[in-house]
């Protein structure tokens, strides 16, 4: 143990980390494959272009595996504008006539990206997930677009699916930046008066963009699905607010005041574990129910077409139903 200035740091040497063998063998065969893209360098914080070109290559690289999963789940989709906000609109095939559950989902992409077409698949692998309608928010993002206008966005979609459905009929999610927006929407939309959804769902969630858990230090370079931190994009969706802004990153908000029941979902080399125990312990410490499934051995992106994932959806689809009371 040593002192670097005021912050003691614990050296370790190298080692090798196996890969648990408990593990399905398709999850397996994902760890032992390389560590996925990396992000290209960050831009200049000024660099508006550079940061336009870096957001289209990241777009283009995660759509088509999202397209190719989506094309597995049966279902319309509907794009329409909603006060100004653009959505999708996903109807897997069988839902129940009359059955008014919806699922907000809010999609991810380190608050930069997912958008357009990205949102859209997401959407329909999201509705295969839950069984039920998904609106699917395509909200604004930098550098055009930085903080508040996505919060703003979600919470305006929010106040509009209240005019034709009730709360308890309304689950708001999304993971790793969808998880931050999710949590900011809700803690926005209460602080205006409006009801506490039925439930959320916070899946490996980028609820602290101050980046200070332990996890961003102790995992970095064993999750092979989140490679970098992300603060230079933390900054620019900032836009020069604080980022312990309730709203900004939403691990710093009072919850005594209100949040409603939460799915938060992990994994042991997953960089953001810090940032969901954390909001686990602040959940519990303002006595809201909150269901915590931490995954052995999954990154940041987890683990996709395994028996581990199937095991995820599988406590995801039981908790929604729960609380759609269905």
């Amino acid at each position: 143990m040593t002192t670097t200035g005021k912050q003691p740091v614990l050296h370790l040497p190298a080692r090798e980390v196996p890969i648990p063998t408990l593990l399905s063998p398709e999850a397996q065969a994902q760890l032992a494959q390389s560590p996925g893209i990396s992000n290209p360098p960050w831009p200049a914080q000024d660099d508006i272009d550079g940061w336009r070109a870096l957001i289209a290559t990241m777009d283009e690289t995660g759509l088509a595996g999202l397209t190719m999963m989506a094309q597995q789940v049966p279902a319309t989709v509907e794009e329409i504008n909603t006060d100004g906000v653009r959505v999708y609109v996903v109807t897997p095939d069988g839902c129940t006539v009359g059955d008014q559950s919806v699922y907000l989902d809010i999609h991810g992409g380190a608050l930069l990206w997912g958008g357009g077409e990205s949102c859209r698949a997401l959407a329909v692998i999201t509705a295969g997930m839950v069984g039920a309608e998904v609106w699917a928010v395509d909200y604004r993002m930098p550098p055009d677009h930085p903080y508040p206008a996505g919060v703003d966005d979600c919470v305006t979609v929010y106040r509009s699916l209240l005019r034709d459905r009730p709360a308890e009929k309304i689950v708001i999610g999304g993971s790793s930046a969808g998880g931050n927006l999710a949590a900011a929407t809700i803690l926005k939309a209460r602080d205006q008066g409006l009801p506490l959804p039925a439930a959320a769902v916070l899946m490996t969630p980028e609820l602290d963009l101050t980046e200070s858990g332990d996890s961003f230090n102790t995992l970095m370079g064993l999750d092979t699905g989140l490679t970098t931190r992300l603060m230079p994009a933390n900054l620019l969706y900032a836009g020069g607010h604080d980022l312990t802004d309730p709203y900004v990153s939403p691990l710093f908000g009072d919850f005594t005041t209100g949040f409603p029941p939460t799915f938060l979902v992990s994994g042991t080399r997953d960089l953001f574990l810090s940032n969901t125990v954390t909001m686990h312990r602040a959940l519990r410490s303002a006595d809201i129910d909150a269901d915590l499934h931490v995954f052995d051995a999954a990154t940041h992106i987890g683990f996709i077409g395994t028996p581990e994932s199937e095991d995820r959806t599988r406590e995801l689809r039981r908790f929604v139903d729960r609380h759609w009371d269905r």
